[in-house]
């Protein structure tokens, strides 16, 4: 059973299958540009962007609340999330805060933390290239380098990182210039859209595996018997 990460992935990306629909539709399958329809594939790439970002924050909570749930207590936790944490705690003016770790109370303190800094990313506008991806799992569950999962046949990871980037930084220059940004034509979507769902499911599968070697119990495990 997929994640609910996955599970909400796939009902969005409904939408980009949809635009690409309304292409084809509209515009027919020939050969040739149709600038009329550019529009489409512009909206279709920042699509695919908000959903590979909120796919990679959602799976980053999931796998939090899964470790949480099945280590036995906060010594259980994965070391790099432990050094941010103590960190964290360090850089406090309160000199008591470490003490909001007894009881359970790390529980509490650990989830709160992984909420700061989805907040903190919105205000930075950080996008979902493949460094901030990096930051985002090594800050949220102590995950380092998910990027270096990402490859397939005839894509090594670097290429897949570069590809990415591009791609997000193709959404910038829509986002930010409008109108008069790069241009984008319907086969730019089209392969942009396959490599994130592939990314996509190289990032599941590490996160899966990352969770079960903390826990010792697969995240999909606990989905299936919930």
């Amino acid at each position: 059973m997929p994640s609910k990460a996955r599970v909400a992935f796939n009902k969005n990306a409904e939408d980009i299958e949809r635009l690409l629909e309304i292409h084809a539709t509209i515009g027919g399958d020939a050969k040739g540009r149709r600038y009329q329809l550019e529009v489409l594939n512009k909206s279709a790439v920042v699509l695919v962007t908000a959903i590979w970002e909120a796919y990679c924050e959602d799976i980053a909570a999931e796998a939090l609340d899964h470790i949480i749930a099945n280590v036995p207590n906060a010594s259980a936790l994965p070391k790099e999330l432990m050094k941010r944490i103590a960190r964290d705690i360090k850089a406090e003016p309160n000199e008591l805060a470490m003490w909001d770790l007894a009881d359970g109370g790390w529980k509490t303190r650990v989830k709160n933390r992984l909420a700061a800094l989805t907040a903190e990313r919105n205000r930075r506008l950080n996008t979902p290239r493949s460094e901030n991806i990096d930051q985002l799992f090594s800050s949220a569950i102590g995950l380092l380098s998910v990027s270096e999962s990402w490859s397939w046949t005839n894509m090594p990871t670097q290429t897949a990182k570069d590809k990415l980037d591009k791609y997000v930084s193709l959404r910038g220059a829509i986002a930010h210039r409008g109108k008069g940004g790069a241009s984008v034509k319907k086969v730019n979507v089209e392969e942009y859209f396959e490599h994130v769902k592939r990314l996509v499911r190289k990032t599941g599968g590490k996160v899966n595996s990352f969770v079960r070697k903390v826990t010792g119990k697969s995240l999909w495990a606990r989905l299936t018997k919930a």
